[in-house]
């Protein structure tokens, strides 16, 4: 059942991006209003995703598993009849609710059902090619749909499998919630809300027009505002909504970080590379979306031996490697042209995709094994907030520097082009208002051919900047990874037990023992126990578990 939330939680995303272009056209939306269809989604997935994630914890994940279904069933039904753009954008918020709710429930539920964490790691794999293949399949409905019928059709797979697994939800799953007393923390629910909503807001206007507008610079100063706001309300809380003591673990702080990063710099190139697909290469919505499958393909293949390496590698080699490869397969990109081949791009997009199979998993594993069992759902909503965060910026974020770069450059191509005078005027204006797309919209009679070229060789332009961005951003996280998810260290003679101070554990101080002492560490499912074999006239020394009590976090 947690595959099949995730399922339906990621499913709208490559739907509706590749469906843009007919969205556009039949509801005869502009650019900033087109943005704001994917946007409608992202904002309440990423603002609310905390709060479902306590809601679950408090009232029973199960219930809150069954209101994602709905909220995504009932997203998907009003945009199936939306009758104009601001309608649409109404289904995609709805929808964006109930992924909030599905995303931290689905890992939470996987972690209530399987408490051993080894073997937990199989079913977070099978979770994660879950959300993999909801990528993949996407953008291939949609071209299927857009070749043959109306693009209001994308959602109709959506309100039938929300309803099914709502059914079988009610009489399959065993509803779990957090034993230690947790109440819904409104303080923190509400700032967090602000912040993030702000962020998302600030940026993407920001992109979209300029940082320096007086609604962009308001919304980031409330963005920062609310931040703080929300730091100083959690530690305050008695029962707070992310407890801040778990980014002492640095498991924790580091697959978070990981996570945002990594999402910023991909999800930002994935809306990128559909741009090239259509406006540089002249590809229809089926033939992008073949070669987008190229990359969840290549991770859904990967995925599953992954997760069972889980148990044989640490997570810090997996997941750094992984980011390595990602690199790799960005900066490889870098010599895209208008005509390149899809068998020459196909390499590349599969390297893309086996990078991304080897982070996804061992990082969502590691995320939540790195608390407490009573904390996985707050752990996974934290996990699952930062990194649709990371995702929500990164489309914006990128396509700023995109739409940068190539309007710097568009004149002079355009000039190489032959397109002088009033003429380059005309079109550069055209692109500083209506994007590049716009360009290609216009009647230019003889100079259409010369102006479409000069225009794909600008978004090269861009397109390249941003791919090299979008490098240093995964090299960036694999040095995160690197550097935080060390093995633990261990030493002789004297045994060091570093305790995270996380509600509803219990602190452990360890006691050097004379040198005459042997420590002797024994593993014990759940605790650990230290125990002091005793040496004539030495006293006894043993930190013994407390009934009730959860392992430290994981570092």
């Amino acid at each position: 059942m947690a595959c099949l939330g995730v399922f339906v939680a990621y499913l709208p995303v490559t739907t509706v991006a590749v469906s843009l272009p007919a969205i556009q056209a039949a509801l005869d939306a502009s650019t900033a209003q087109l943005s704001w269809v994917q946007d409608a989604f992202v904002l309440p997935m990423a603002a609310f995703i905390l709060t479902a994630g306590v809601v679950g914890d408090v009232h029973g994940r199960k219930k809150v598993f069954q209101a994602g279904l709905l909220f995504s069933a009932a997203g998907a039904a009003v945009a199936l009849a939306a009758p104009s753009i601001e309608v649409l954008w109404a289904g995609q918020a709805l929808a964006g609710l109930g992924a909030a709710a599905l995303l931290p429930t689905t890992l939470a539920l996987i972690s209530h059902a399987v408490p051993d964490h080894r073997e937990r790691g199989k079913f977070i794999g099978l979770w994660a090619t879950s959300l993999l293949m909801a990528l993949a399949v996407g953008p291939l409905i949609a071209g299927l749909v857009l070749e043959h019928t109306d693009w209001r059709w994308i959602y109709l797979l959506v309100i039938p499998v929300s309803l099914v697994a709502t059914v079988f939800a009610a009489r399959l799953l065993t509803d779990s919630r957090a034993p230690h007393g947790r109440r819904l923390d409104w303080p923190g629910q509400i700032t967090a809300a602000v912040a993030i909503t702000a962020l998302v807001y600030g940026v993407i206007e920001g992109g979209a027009g300029s940082f320096t507008d007086a609604q962009v610079l308001a919304a980031l100063f409330i963005a920062a505002a609310g931040a703080v706001a929300f730091v100083l309300a959690e530690r305050r809380s008695d029962s707070p909504m992310l407890d801040l003591a778990l980014f002492r673990s640095p498991a924790f702080t580091a697959t978070t970080l990981v996570a945002m990063i990594t999402f910023l710099g991909l999800i930002g190139f994935f809306f990128l590379l559909s741009l090239y697909f259509g406006l540089v290469q002249q590809l229809d919505t089926l033939q992008a979306a073949w070669r987008l499958f190229v990359v969840t393909a290549a991770s859904i293949v990967v995925g599953g031996p992954v997760s069972r390496l889980m148990h044989r590698i640490h997570a810090r080699i997996l997941i750094t490697a992984g980011l390595l490869v990602v690199s790799g397969a960005l900066l490889s990109m870098t010599t895209l042209d208008a005509d390149t081949s899809f068998v020459s791009i196909a390499w590349r997009l599969a390297l893309l995709g086996i990078g991304m199979g080897g982070i996804l998993t061992p990082m969502t594993a590691t995320a939540v094994a790195s608390v407490p069992q009573h904390l996985a759902g707050m752990a996974a909503a934290g996990n699952n907030a930062f990194r649709q965060i990371g995702g929500a910026l990164g489309p914006a974020v990128l396509g700023a520097l995109l739409t940068s770069r190539a309007l710097d450059t568009f004149p002079a191509h355009l000039a190489d082009a032959g397109i002088s005078g009033a003429g380059r005027r005309t079109i550069v204006e055209t692109a500083r208002e209506g994007g590049l797309g716009a360009v290609a919209q216009m009647n230019l009679g003889a100079q259409t051919g010369q102006a479409l070229g000069a225009m794909g060789d600008a978004f090269l332009d861009g397109l390249r900047l941003c791919l090299i961005v979008a490098a240093a951003l995964t090299l960036l996280a694999a040095l995160v990874s690197a550097v935080l998810l060390r093995p633990r260290a261990s030493s002789a003679g004297t045994v060091k037990a570093a305790a995270q101070p996380v509600p509803g554990t219990v602190k452990a101080a360890a006691q050097p023992v004379p040198d005459a002492v042997k420590a002797a560490v024994q593993p014990v499912p759940g605790t650990v126990k230290v125990a002091a074999q005793p040496v004539p006239g030495t006293v006894k020394a043993a930190a013994q578990p407390v009934p009730g009590s959860a392992p430290p976090p994981a570092r």
